[in-house]
């Protein structure tokens, strides 16, 4: 249980957290919404989540849920998670939960897992900045407070809802029930400040345009403008999640737009960014439908529970610096094979320096662009056309190619014809493609 000593601070199995009854920051009364003013219902809530809740209560430490399960519950939408918020400390709610673990260093949270679903549950979290560097982002907060604190925290009102268990009523403390109606995305305090705390947090305003069809609130709006510079700071392999995010999440193309709109696109791929906009008219409008049809396939087949890479994406996202590259090299005299890779190569070491792109997803861009010399050629016999159909990228390079040719690229059409015919006569090729690798065998003799 939670224990106060005479001077205010709370004291857990960690350490002492000093939360002055003058220093947080005063927040006016919430708005209670009774169970008979909502809509949401306990069978539409996770049966564990309901577990973790009445598991928390039973022990006496408050338990609400919060966040986007709610707001997506309002709108008659289906969770994919269930975030639970507390008063209890990440030891106490372990102490609770033979089947949690702690995780985290910049904030602590108790994870409890049943199966393959993981309950998260915070600890409610004091409103201060915490450990920051000189540009202000947050980079330790294990500070704990209360309900009143830790919805000054929150990034966006939307996500700012609590119900709470004990009564099964909503409390809102920041309007966020009218903004979910009015399906505008509101930054929880002063925008500036809350991106300047952690810049990822204009990537995630516009996913959330993307994802609920929502308008970003005018001041917030403008700080993104004023404030984009600062994912500069932000390590390549979490702008990397938040790529995966956006554009593999069922809204690809919306999110491609809003990013375009509010110029943060350039952020994660400035030399892309930069072609888009300086091009001739016609290449211009040829290589963004190349993107912007790609992504709509992606789209399509996220809802219909096809398979999709980034991999794919990344390929086509890049698909014009590289073009330029090469395209540069050929006029300088390079020899074609060469200037292939030399160009591919050039291209990595740009875009890893704000997107950071892992091995296996480069392999496969590489491998794709490679594939498209030996799609398009003039003159080849069959033993080359058996050696291109059993390439373990074939396909992706031949979807490459088809996605070209819608494009814009017209004079794709009598190569695409070619390998459509390929694969009718001969399908014994095409069909290696699932048995890429050799199958493992546990009777071979290890390696010394």
């Amino acid at each position: 249980m939670k224990q106060q000593d005479n001077y205010g601070y709370y004291k857990t199995q960690r350490c002492y957290v000093c939360l002055p009854a003058g220093a947080m920051k005063q927040t006016k009364q919430p708005k209670i919404y009774t169970r008979d003013q909502h809509s949401i219902s306990r069978k539409n809530i996770s049966k564990n989540a309901l577990n973790v809740l009445y598991g928390l209560h039973k022990a006496g430490y408050s338990a609400l849920l919060v966040g986007g399960c709610l707001r997506d519950l309002l709108r008659g939408e289906t969770p994919k998670d269930f975030d639970v918020t507390t008063d209890a400390t990440p030891e106490q709610v372990k102490a609770v939960f033979r089947n949690c673990r702690l995780i985290g260093r910049r904030f602590r949270i108790a994870h409890v897992y049943f199966g393959r679903e993981i309950i998260e549950v915070a600890t409610f979290r004091a409103n201060e900045k915490g450990e920051t560097d000189i540009d202000g982002l947050v980079i330790n907060h294990n500070t704990f407070g209360s309900i009143e604190t830790d919805v000054q925290r929150r990034d966006f009102t939307l996500n700012a809802l609590y119900y709470n268990i004990a009564d099964f009523s909503l409390i809102d403390y920041v309007g966020a029930m009218q903004d979910i109606q009015d399906s505008t995305i509101r930054v929880v305090g002063d925008p500036e400040e809350r991106y300047e705390e952690d810049p990822v947090r204009m990537l995630r305003a516009i996913r959330f345009a993307a994802k609920l069809s929502m308008r970003i609130e005018p001041q917030a709006e403008k700080a993104i403008a004023e404030k984009k510079h600062l994912l500069e700071n932000i390590s390549s392999a979490r702008l990397f999640d938040e790529t995966l995010k956006l554009f593999l999440s069922g809204y690809a193309l919306a999110a491609f737009e809003e990013l375009r709109i509010h110029d943060l696109f350039g952020e994660l791929f400035p030399e892309t960014d930069n072609l888009l906009k300086q091009f001739d008219k016609p290449l211009h409008a040829q290589f963004k439908k190349l993107i912007k049809t790609s992504l709509k396939n992606t789209d399509y087949r996220l809802a219909h529970k096809e398979p999709v890479t980034i991999g794919f994406l990344y390929a086509v996202i890049l698909w014009p610096v590289y073009q330029q590259k090469l395209q540069t090299k050929l006029d300088a005299g390079v020899h074609w094979h060469q200037a292939i890779h030399e160009s591919i190569d050039e291209v990595f070491i740009q875009a890893s320096m704000r997107v950071g792109i892992p091995v296996r997803h480069k392999s496969m861009v590489r491998d794709m662009w490679v594939m498209q010399s030996r799609l398009i050629v003039d003159k080849i016999n069959k033993r080359r056309i058996e050696s291109v159909l059993t390439h373990k990228r074939f396909r992706a390079g031949f979807d490459f190619l088809e996605l070209r040719l819608q494009s814009g690229e017209l004079d794709l059409q009598i190569f695409y014809e070619r390998w459509v015919q390929a694969q009718i006569d001969m399908p014994e090729a095409v069909s290696l493609h699932d048995n890429s690798r050799a199958p493992y065998n546990k009777n071979r003799r290890r390696r010394k």
